[in-house]
């Protein structure tokens, strides 16, 4: 059976102007920049996660996968082709 991999982006940290700053998401302590603000969302986790960074918004993302498996339809026989 073949599989299908979902993302989903979760929203974790918003940048706080001026600066490198960046603020999680149900926290309120501002990190002065992007590495101590993954750090401290590795620690609140405690387990290995993707992320992903969209400068311009000021947002950054955890990123979750989830698989799915596909049914294969089978192909319709016909018996004008032979098939049985």
């Amino acid at each position: 059976m073949a599989k299908k991999v979902k993302e989903t982006n979760i929203l974790i940290a918003t940048r706080q102007p001026p600066g490198d700053r960046w603020l999680l998401v149900g926290d309120d302590k501002i990190y002065n920049s992007l590495t101590s603000t993954l750090e401290a969302f590795f620690q609140k986790v405690k387990e290995p996660c993707e992320f992903r960074l969209a400068p311009l918004k000021g947002e950054l993302y955890v990123i979750t996968t989830q698989e799915a498996q596909i049914k294969e339809i089978p192909p319709k026989k016909s018996s004008i082709y032979g098939d049985h």
